[in-house]
């Protein structure tokens, strides 16, 4: 398939890999990070993905040396606590579009990931990183507060409050040591990487992957009981699908399953 791109205004750009594959690269230089404007394209492009059942698979990268430092740190100073409220729970929209997205979504960390932007890389399902990559909770050295929540839900309360006191960077591999990301790669290894995963998810029973990330992100909010009365109602809804009986044929046949009627 030919690769289609689609406009969605300044600093993000969308593309097409394949009909189920899509790939958002934040383009903000120097460091990709959300201003006004690209959290306008950027919300924009999370509608359109959205809006579109084909798409079954997101992969998330940054442009140039950096992934994401979040928001934009200069458009805050001159606010109002009115103003900055305001500010922030637009930030928090783009952070809830990615987490609740859909479809899963990879992250594939390319390089600087510092602040808002290890925040939004907790939002992703599956995070991956280049050996350029490198992670820094900025909170503590600029006297604000951001990950306290996400961050030791992925990792742990130990390695998280490392993260989180220190300010420090953090390579790849410790990333990796530490759970943070699942993979480490060569940078000219990172996208194809995160693509052939995509195309995993994305030749999966759509249904089943769509249900699994929405369960799978609320589960630590849930207690036992209401987990497993989650999982009944889910897999008995998924056992009358027709994405059911289709898996079910491909795997006696020895072959991926053909979603693409949806």
């Amino acid at each position: 398939m030919t690769v289609t791109t689609t406009d969605v205004g300044s600093g993000v750009h969308l593309r097409y890999e394949t009909p189920h594959i899509a790939v958002l690269t934040l383009d903000s230089p120097p460091s990709n990070t959300f201003s006004w404007e690209s959290r306008r394209s950027f919300m924009k492009a999370l509608d359109i993905l959205d809006a579109d059942e084909n798409v079954r698979c997101l992969v998330i990268t940054g442009e140039g040396r950096a992934f994401t430092a979040g928001a934009h740190l200069g458009e805050d100073q001159s606010m109002s606590d009115e103003q900055l409220t305001d500010y922030l729970a637009e930030f928090s929209r783009v952070l809830n579009g990615v987490q609740h997205f859909r479809a899963p979504v990879i992250a594939a960390i390319n390089g600087a990931t510092i602040g808002g932007g290890l925040e939004f890389s907790l939002c992703c399902d599956i995070r991956i990183a280049s050996t350029d990559a490198f992670f820094v909770a900025a909170g503590v050295n600029v006297g604000l507060i951001v990950s306290f929540w996400r961050l030791p839900r992925v990792i742990g309360l130990g390695p998280a409050k490392e993260i989180l006191l220190t300010g420090a960077r953090y390579t790849a591999q410790q990333a990796l040591n530490w759970g943070l990301v699942t993979e480490v790669h060569e940078p000219a290894d990172l996208m194809p990487a995160a693509l052939a995963k995509a195309q995993r998810i994305a030749t999966r029973a759509p249904l089943s992957v769509e249900v699994t990330k929405e369960a799978v992100t609320g589960a630590f909010e849930m207690d036992f009981a209401q987990g497993q009365a989650l999982q009944t109602k889910r897999f008995l809804e998924m056992f009358r699908t027709e994405d059911h009986q289709e898996a079910l044929r491909a795997f006696f046949e020895k072959r991926d399953g053909d979603y693409n009627r949806r």
